[in-house]
């Protein structure tokens, strides 16, 4: 009796751990500059990238030590709960071993250590299926130090996206809406109501995609997708920037310089936009790109810097926090993007290390039951520039995992009524 309770508890314990949701480690304080890219290098945070094609990851260790680091490669379910396949199924060779390609920094006040991973490389020859993905990155004791989601398609159907204001008069200057279909030709999608599912991502902010639309109806063997509420997204504003490829002089985005220990850029005071008018300002959707103007190679040679910013909101928040937000560092929210309330100089304000480099970011609120206000401080707008990514999965009748069979964008530069 005692061994068959054994069994129970074992047995429940593991069907348990194989239903969580996979869900992505940030990277610790001294892990800085995460650049995840696959064949659309726009995208640095989670990739989107076609099988067969290739993955680059690269990360700074500001600690310097050469520590030594692994990677592990699993595969998921559309919803992130572990598929079915073992290793070998989907994976070309092994993983769990260790990152052998890394540099130490040239002429830099902050000493860092930079790692590269490539795939496929000399263990892991390439991925076999389609679908998603987590890259988890260990230290030499083993523990998990920070994972990235990836996503990997087949190029099986094809899809047609477009960006229209909302319908609804409350909201049809503030958000936007996709509308898309799907088409594939020489796959049969059976029963797509429950086969077929669709992620709609904003500006490669996975943490805030809307999943598990449903086609509305079908023409032939195309599936659309022509809804209002379900598919539509705030349209917040185009991205503040700033750019400190040069360590010493100031800039239409830094106000001032200063040298310590390292060197701090001060950035000019940005305002509360919710109730200014919309004006475009080019931006890269969050994004970020690393450069120094002295360095022949900027991965080893661009320098960190804090940087300050400086917020003037008009009201102080109550049971209210402000942050930085963007790619920077996969849209998290940490205490390095926290801005605190200066009560001598009105303004919230904060500081974080940033690699040289040109990077967007804008400030949003989170709420005491920790959700996201995107348009408290920016404001939302229907005619923001802003990115979309259309992911498209497939499981076919009696198979054990889904089949990511392609994916689609649109941009709202081409707003429609």
């Amino acid at each position: 009796m005692r061994a068959f309770l054994l069994f129970l508890i074992i047995g429940g314990l593991t069907i348990q751990s194989r239903c969580q949701t996979a869900q992505e480690t940030p990277a610790p304080a001294f892990i800085r500059t995460i650049i995840f890219q696959g064949d659309t290098p726009e995208n640095q945070t989670n990739p989107v990238t076609r099988l067969g094609s290739y993955l680059r990851l690269s990360f700074d260790d500001i600690i310097g030590d050469e520590a030594d680091y692994y990677y592990t490669i699993d595969h998921y379910n559309f919803d992130w709960t572990p598929s079915q396949l073992s290793k070998n199924e989907f994976l070309e060779g092994f993983d769990n071993v260790r990152i052998i390609n890394y540099t130490n920094a040239l002429n830099t006040l902050q000493p860092y250590t930079h790692y590269e991973l490539s795939i496929p490389n000399n263990n892991v020859k390439g991925l076999k299926v389609s679908g998603n993905y987590l890259l988890s990155i260990y230290n030499s004791n083993r523990e998990l130090v920070f994972s990235r989601k990836f996503m990997v398609y087949e190029p099986l159907a094809r899809v047609s996206a477009e960006v229209r204001r909302s319908r609804d008069l409350t909201y049809i200057d503030e958000k936007q809406t996709v509308n898309f279909s799907i088409d594939s030709p020489d796959l049969l999608l059976k029963n797509p109501a429950q086969n077929v599912k669709v992620s709609l991502v904003q500006n490669n902010d996975l943490k805030r995609a809307i999943h598990n639309l449903e086609p509305q109806y079908t023409i032939a063997n195309e599936l659309i997708y022509r809804y209002d509420e379900q598919s539509s997204f705030w349209g917040g504003n185009e991205f503040l920037q700033f750019d400190n490829k040069d360590l010493r002089v100031t800039t239409a985005d830094i106000a001032s310089v200063e040298l310590n220990e390292l060197y701090h850029h001060y950035l000019f005071l940005d305002f509360t936009r919710n109730d200014q008018p919309y004006t475009y300002n080019p931006d890269i959707n969050g994004g970020f790109v690393v450069r120094s103007i002295l360095a022949q190679n900027s991965d080893i040679e661009a320098d960190y810097i804090w940087v300050h910013f400086r917020l003037k909101n008009y009201d102080v928040l109550e049971n209210k926090e402000i942050h930085l937000y963007g790619g920077f560092n996969n849209f998290e929210l940490d205490q390095s993007t926290l801005m605190a309330y200066n009560e001598e100089t009105g303004y919230y304000e904060g500081a974080r290390l940033f690699k040289q480099g040109y990077y967007n970011y804008r400030y949003i609120v989170l709420n005491e039951d920790g959700s996201i206000d995107d348009g408290y401080i920016s404001g939302n707008f229907d005619e923001t520039e802003n990115l979309y990514s259309i992911l498209v999965y497939y499981r076919t009748p009696g198979a054990r995992y889904d089949r990511m069979i392609g994916v689609g964008y649109a941009n709202s530069i081409n707003i429609r009524n």
